[in-house]
C-alpha cells in the first residue's frame, strides 16, 4: 500500500528518482531465517490478506476502522516476522520559521516520513491510527486494492499532475473529519543509508485543515528483537522501551526491506521473510505548527508556509536517521 515511484528515467518535481538500487544498496542479512520459519512467515501473511478481505469489505467509513487497520497492519507485520519500536524524539526549532513544535497536541495530524519500503504505510498504520496516501495503480491490484481501499487509503495518480489539487483536497477533508493522514513526501523510496527532499505539496492540506504536521523517521534494523513491553500515548503504540537482543548482540541498519530501483515486490517479500532479527523503528517527533497560518494569505506566502513546514519535517526527519550504522545493544 505505498505511493512508490520506481527509478525513471528522468526526475522531475512530480517523479522525483533516487539513486539507490538493488544492486548498490542491498546487504546480506545479518541473520538467515531457515526454510521452515521462511515459509510459516509466507503462509502466515497470505492467511492474514485473506481474513482482512471481509474485514476490508465491512469497515467503510466506520468509527472503528482505524483501530482496526491498526491491529491489522501489526499483525501482517508480525506474520512477516517484523517488530515495531516506536522512540520519542525531540525538536529544536529556530530562525525565522515562525514555526512552533506541539510536544502534547493530540488530534488529527499530517503524518509524514522518510520513504524506504513498501511496507512504510503498515508501519505507520500499526503506529498511528491514520489514512495512507498510495499510488492510484495499488487501488487496482487484486486483494491489495480492496484492503488499501478498505482500510481508507487515499490515493494518488502520479502521472497527472493535475489531480494533485483534488488529492489535496481530499486529504484536507479528511483532517477536518478528525482523521490522520500519512504520506511520504519525497514521493520515491531510498534504500534508508539516505533520504530525498521533502516535496512541499502535500503540507497545503495540514494549513488548509488547520492541523500540525507530525515527523517521523522510518529505519530498519537487524540483529535486534523489540521489546515485551507497550504503552500507548497520543494515538500512538509505544511498543517497548528500546531494541534487545542477546548478550554483546549489535544492530545494524538493514537495507533488506528497501524497495528500490528495479526490485520486485516478490524479491523484497522473500527477502524480508528471510531476515532474523528485523525490527522496523520509528522514531516520532513532536508536531509542528506555523505560529501565524493567516499570514500566509496570497498564493506567493502560501507557497513559502507549504516550503516552510517542508523543511522542517525534513530536517527534524533527517536527525532521526542520523547516526553510526550501528549502535551497542544493552544486554
Amino acid at each position: 500500500m505505498s505511493a512508490v515511484t520506481h527509478l525513471p528515467a528522468a526526475s522531475s518535481a512530480w517523479l522525483p528518482a533516487s539513486p539507490c538500487a538493488p544492486d548498490v544498496c542491498l546487504r546480506t542479512q545479518a541473520r538467515t531465517a531457515g526454510p521452515l520459519r521462511r515459509a510459516a512467515r509466507l503462509t502466515g501473511a497470505v492467511l492474514v490478506l485473506l481474513a482482512g478481505l471481509p474485514i476490508a469489505l465491512a469497515l467503510g467509513r466506520t468509527a472503528w476502522r482505524g483501530a482496526v487497520t491498526t491491529r491489522w497492519s501489526r499483525l501482517l507485520l508480525r506474520a512477516l516476522g517484523i517488530r515495531i519500536v516506536t522512540r520519542r524524539g525531540f525538536s529544536c526549532i529556530g530562525g525565522a520559521a515562525r514555526a512552533r513544535a506541539v510536544p502534547e497536541e493530540d488530534g488529527p495530524a499530517l503524518l509524514v516520513g522518510n520513504h524506504v519500503s513498501w511496507l512504510d504505510p503498515l508501519v505507520i498504520t500499526a503506529t498511528f491510527a491514520c489514512r495512507p496516501l498510495a499510488k492510484a495503480e495499488v487501488g487496482r491490484w487484486p486483494i491489495v486494492g480492496t484492503l488499501a481501499a478498505g482500510g481508507g487509503a487515499l490515493f494518488i495518480d502520479r502521472d497527472r499532475p493535475s489531480a494533485l489539487p483534488g488529492v489535496v483536497a481530499d486529504m484536507t477533508a479528511a483532517l477536518r473529519r478528525g482523521e490522520s493522514v500519512a504520506a511520504f513526501p519525497e514521493g520515491t523510496t531510498w534504500c534508508g543509508r539516505e533520504m530525498g527532499r521533502f516535496r512541499p505539496a502535500v503540507f497545503q492540506a495540514a494549513l488548509d485543515a488547520g492541523v500540525p504536521v507530525r515527523p517521523m523517521a522510518l529505519r530498519f534494523l537487524e540483529g535486534a528483537a523489540a521489546g515485551r513491553g507497550s504503552a500507548v500515548r497520543g494515538g500512538a503504540a509505544f511498543e517497548g522501551a528500546g531494541v534487545c537482543g542477546g548478550a554483546g548482540e549489535r544492530t545494524a541498519l538493514s537495507t533488506r526491506p528497501s524497495y528500490v530501483g528495479d526490485d520486485t515486490l516478490l524479491a523484497s517479500v522473500l527477502r524480508i521473510v528471510a531476515t532474523r532479527g528485523l525490527v522496523a523503528e520509528v522514531t516520532v517527533f513532536p508536531a509542528v505548527r506555523l505560529d501565524r497560518p493567516a499570514a500566509y494569505g496570497g498564493r506567493t506566502p502560501r507557497r513559502e508556509a507549504r516550503m516552510a513546514l517542508a523543511r522542517i519535517a525534513e530536517a527534524q526527519v533527517r536527525t532521526g536517521l542520523a547516526g553510526p550504522g550501528e549502535q551497542a545493544v544493552a544486554a
